[in-house]
């Protein structure tokens, strides 16, 4: 290990003899018992980042509803700046400073205790089970108008069940192979979005893209889209552990991926706004495919359906691969038992996967319209937490290496997290009474969880143990 000086030279009266300590840089850092797994290189990363924030322009379309094709357009071109950019900064600075999986959970740990790392883990794992329940519903609902059976009944509970079991088992075969694959299915996804624009050319009316009308906006459908389409990117920090050269190739990968997300909003939603007269009621969940059909006939609109319903795929591989990896690196730093550190022999995170695939399981059986609104509010308070985080390690250790560094001072840094701050309080003012609630009894679980799992450790009920190659500003729980 790399010696470095102290940041802060502390003269402690209570000690009878010195002690040496030996400190890491934190880009260096790395753990040995992963070191022997194959690592996920930039592209592979790209197209995960992309999977976890986006997953293509599938459910954008109820901005234009919501607002027209003025605000819409303007929406997905501004908010990245307001929101996605400055997460994506701070996950970059954050996730190279601590290059570990449990990403946010470290970050929050390190700058307000344990305690507040924990409830960070708790809250942006429930709201991304919740996510991830979504996706293998939302993929037979591409596929029940081709096959009616699946549309309910016993039939749809076994697919829902079959597919969620085959995502899963290609989870546990590792990450490698996972990001291969959402490379695979992001091209896919994508491509018949560039076709629709190259057929689209000749019908394209650029007044169409300035309608507004500032009378009739549904502000409370328009920014929960709009939050809902371009959050998460700070859950590839879960992932840091096994990234090959991460304080180089994450900031290169978020950077690339913000640009990625943008487009594959913003042209799909230039090309369906211009090339066809404005319907507002019509611009739903699945309205692209409706375009797609006039602009360029059946054999668009199917592939735009199939891109639909493999995007829902590659988002359910990325969202678990993120919240089984996040519980492995909070095992890692004593949070949770020792046995949700434990790897299967492709690398992955076996205990973890099937936690988070149970959590699926249950929550699919579910109405989903006011539990995801739930977890846009859990969401919300996990990126306060991660915000003050921020600032409070560039006030308290402004000398930490940082392999990436944001270029601000600390002023800059509060003056940064202000916008999407405002951004957030708003997406949670637009809740209902309903949601609150839920929202709040949900973070109350976390609350008394976590010191069951201290009792339960007292008791040695489970085994719980700290990495000792991981860094941290507090004394761990042992």
């Amino acid at each position: 290990m790399k010696q470095r000086n102290l940041l802060t030279r502390q003269t402690q009266a209570e000690m009878v003899e010195p002690i040496t300590v030996e400190y890491v840089e934190l880009g260096e850092l790395s753990s040995p018992k992963i070191d022997k797994y194959q690592k996920v290189s930039i592209i592979p990363l790209v197209f995960l980042i992309f999977y976890e924030v986006s997953g293509g322009p599938f459910g954008v379309e109820d901005s234009v509803q919501a607002a027209g094709p003025l605000l819409a357009l303007l929406g997905f071109l501004l908010v990245p700046f307001i929101w996605s950019i400055p997460e994506a900064l701070i996950t970059a600075e954050l996730g190279t400073m601590f290059p570990e999986n449990g990403g946010y959970v470290v970050w929050v740990s390190s700058a307000l205790g344990p305690y507040w790392g924990f409830q960070q883990g708790w809250m942006k794992w429930l709201s991304g089970v919740i996510d991830n329940a979504l996706y293998p519903v939302l993929f037979l609902d591409y596929l029940k108008s081709a096959i009616p059976v699946l549309e309910g009944g016993l039939p749809r509970t076994i697919a829902v069940l079959v597919l969620t079991l085959a995502l899963t088992y290609m989870s546990y075969r590792g990450l490698t192979i996972v990001g291969w694959v959402a490379i695979l299915l992001g091209v896919f996804s994508l491509l018949p979005f560039i076709f629709m624009g190259i057929v689209a050319i000749p019908k394209l009316k650029p007044s169409r893209w300035l309608v507004a009308d500032l009378g009739y906006i549904d502000w409370g459908l328009y920014l929960n889209t709009l939050f809902w389409n371009l959050n998460y990117w700070d859950s590839v920090s879960t992932l840091a552990g096994e990234v090959e050269n991460p304080s180089k190739t994450l900031p290169k990968a978020l950077f690339y991926a913000v640009i990625l997300v943008v487009f594959g909003y913003f042209f799909p939603l230039l090309i369906g706004t211009g090339a066809i007269p404005l319907d507002r009621q019509l611009w739903t969940d699945g309205y692209f495919s409706d375009i797609a059909k006039m602009l360029g006939g059946v054999w668009l609109l199917t592939w735009i359906q199939a891109a639909a319903a493999l995007s829902n795929m590659g988002m359910f591989l990325a969202e678990m691969s993120s919240d089984s990896f996040q519980l492995e690196g909070m095992a890692s730093r004593g949070m949770l038992p020792e046995l949700f550190a434990k790897r299967s022999r492709y690398g992955t995170p076996l205990v973890g996967i099937l936690f988070s695939a149970s959590g699926v399981l249950l929550l699919s059986w579910l109405s989903f319209q006011e539990i995801v609104a739930a977890e846009n509010f859990l969401y919300c308070f996990g990126m306060i937490m991660e915000f003050i985080a921020f600032v409070k390690l560039r006030i308290d250790h402004p000398a930490e290496s940082r392999p990436f560094k944001i270029p601000v001072g600390t002023a800059g840094a509060i003056l940064m997290c202000i916008p999407p701050t405002l951004l957030i309080l708003v997406v949670l003012a637009f809740a209902s009474l309903k949601v609150m609630v839920i929202s709040m009894a949900a973070a109350i679980v976390g609350l008394v969880l976590e010191p069951c799992l201290r009792y339960s450790e007292k008791k040695r009920w489970f085994k719980f143990s700290m990495n000792a190659d991981l860094h941290d500003f507090h004394s761990p729980y042992q």
